[in-house]
């Protein structure tokens, strides 16, 4: 019926015919309403770059977000609240966080802010994400770049860990003519003795994510070791430049969290997470600290410098 039609009508129809046009809209909005997409975010602790990291999830994934910060004292039921809300995916930030839910098999889970997540993982089909892991190659061409002169770097590590990692590096490093030096260490206690056996064998260290070999007690050995002998150290993490690395090829938790953001609507509009990989963090952040460039007396290429968050 036309609205030309309609105004003949009497007023108590046309007031009938609207009521009703209002209602069938209302019923339309909570059909809508009632199929909207449900996220259970479980963070492991109010840590600015995972709030960083939740901002840019937030900022490509739209969903209801429900968050758990498993570090406050009345978040020990994480998995009943789960299962209470029964959300279409889980978004895990920090280890802890994903080793909490990674018992959860029939809902989708993407992790992030996660150094190695294949440490607790094994092969779970309902458990994918971005990974804080810098690709081995873009680290060595920015060393290369940074250090042309560099042939040989040292690294230690625990093959329980990072082993598949190191053989990867290896291999890689090899193509680019650097020999990688890889020392493996069983226990923290034998990390100096291994640091202290690269000694006039190695140009630079390689300090890689591993638990076992990075403790306060190892970190300040490796620092002094670098000062006595001249050697830089290459690292992931800004705070280790701060204490006197040379430089760090980190992550960027903004842009890793609109990488998960991406990956959860994938997940979200095709309702099937078996297809959708894991991947790496594709930005990586650069620092340099220019006063230990100073006192190892290396200088630094002009363009990586321009590029590079700058430490003095």
């Amino acid at each position: 019926m036309s609205y030309n039609h309609l105004i003949f009508l009497d007023e108590p129809i046309v007031r009938k015919i609207l009521s009703i046009i209002m209602l069938l809209s209302l019923i339309f909005l909570y059909a809508a309403a009632a199929t909207g997409q449900d996220i259970v975010v479980v963070q492991s602790a109010k840590f600015a770059p995972y709030e960083e990291a939740l901002r840019g999830f937030q900022g490509i994934c739209r969903a209801d977000i429900t968050r758990i910060v498993i570090s406050e004292p009345a978040q020990n039921d994480v998995i009943e609240r789960i299962n209470k809300i029964g959300p279409d995916i889980i978004i895990a930030i920090g280890m802890d966080a994903l080793v909490k839910v990674k018992t959860i098999k029939d809902i989708p889970i993407v992790y992030l802010m996660i150094l190695n997540p294949q440490s607790i993982l094994s092969g779970e089909k309902n458990i994918s994400g971005v990974t804080m892991n810098i690709p081995q190659e873009r680290q060595l061409l920015i060393i290369s770049k940074a250090l042309p002169h560099v042939r040989k770097v040292g690294l230690v590590y625990d093959p329980a860990k990072m082993g598949y990692l190191v053989k990867w590096a290896q291999k890689t490093a090899a193509t680019m003519d650097i020999e990688l030096i890889a020392n493996e260490v069983h226990s923290a206690r034998d990390v100096p003795s291994s640091i202290k056996d690269l000694e006039g064998k190695i140009d630079a260290f390689w300090m890689i994510p591993d638990t076992m070999v990075i403790t306060p007690e190892t970190l300040e050995f490796l620092l002094l070791f670098s000062l006595e002998n001249k050697i830089p150290i290459l690292t992931f993490s800004e705070k280790y430049v701060e204490m006197g690395a040379l430089i760090s090829i980190g992550t960027d938790p903004f842009d890793m969290g609109s990488q998960a953001g991406e990956m959860a609507n994938r997940i979200l509009s095709k309702k099937d997470y078996a297809h959708v990989e894991g991947v790496n963090a594709k930005k990586e952040v650069i620092s340099i600290n220019i006063t230990v460039a100073r006192n190892l007396g290396i200088s630094i290429d002009k363009e990586l410098i321009a590029r590079a968050e700058i430490i003095e």
